[in-house]
Parts: structure tokens; sequence; C-alpha cells
């Protein structure tokens, strides 16, 4: 069975979800949101999204992880600390040996309701019937890490693309 790990990068929560099987038949395995509280320092709160984070690649142990690729309409600090929670959980990744693909917003939309411009609540929609859930997942990032999960599931089986590693090897 192949396991992807859908990850939805933030400073206050980094949603993530675990999928298993292929597009057509994908389950949640798990699930969950990693959450620092604004107090906190800067690098107390990196160093909890990278260790939870790295606990949950060592629990589940994903044959590819995802992640949403970047990109902003908001505040600039909002962006600053995104990033950077962004970046511990490419390094937990590639700590646990894993390749990222980064899919961006229009895509994810595209692949999962043929439209790029969906809506959040169609999104979660399209995600709790795939995945065959009789409710919705929350918190919202949640819902996106699968979502991006999910993605990818699909996004390999219609190009058939062969998994790389981060040096360049195939699985």
């Amino acid at each position: 069975m192949t396991k992807v790990l859908g990850v939805d990068p933030g400073m206050h929560e980094t949603g993530w979800a675990v999928l298993g099987g292929e597009s057509a038949s994908a389950r949640l395995l798990a699930s969950g949101v990693i959450r620092t509280l604004p107090g906190v320092p800067l690098p107390l709160r990196l160093k909890a999204i990278h260790a939870e984070l790295a606990a949950v690649l060592a629990a589940h142990a994903p044959d590819s992880c995802a992640m949403e690729e970047m990109f902003f309409t908001t505040v600039a600090s909002s962006v600053r600390s995104t990033l950077q929670a962004r970046g511990v959980a490419l390094l937990a990744v590639a700590q646990a040996g894993h390749a990222v693909h980064e899919y961006n917003p229009k895509t994810v939309k595209l692949t999962l309701t043929g439209s790029g411009s969906a809506e959040k609540a169609q999104m979660q929609t399209v995600v709790q019937k795939a995945l065959g859930l009789a409710d919705k997942l929350r918190p919202n990032d949640v819902a996106d890490a699968a979502a991006i999960a999910l993605c990818h599931l699909r996004a390999g089986r219609m190009k058939g693309l062969k998994v790389l590693d981060a040096w360049g090897g195939g699985r």
C-alpha cells in the first residue's frame, strides 16, 4: 500500500495527513495538527514543529511526501512566519530521507475538483467524499494537508511519474 504524507505548514498550525492506498481507493490513515503558541520564542516554536513532524514521519513511514507550494496575498509578517515553518518542515522531511513533491494551490484545486478556483468548502467536501469520511476534516490545515496528499496520489497516477528521492535516485 502506498502511503503519502501531506503537510500544510504554518507557524501557528501545521496540518498533516497520511493517506494510504491508490488515488481511487485512498483512505485517511492518520492526521493531526502541530500547534505553537504566539508568546513562545520563535526558535522554540520552530523546534516544536520540526520535532513533531519528525515524529510523524518516524511513526507513519510514508512512501512520499507532498506540500503546497508557497503563494501569498497576505501580510509580510504572515509570509515570513509561514516560510520559516515550511523550512523546518522541509528539513524534517529531508532528514527522514524523502523528497518533497510540491503543488501550487490552483493545481491542487484543479486536480481534486476540476476547477482551479474551487472554494474551500467545495475542497473539503471533495476530500471528505474521496476519503469516505463521515465528517469533514478539521481544522482547515488538516483538510488542506489531506487535499495535498490526495492531489499527489492523483497526479502520480495521471502522469505515471517515477518518484525520485532528494538525491535523484528512484524508488
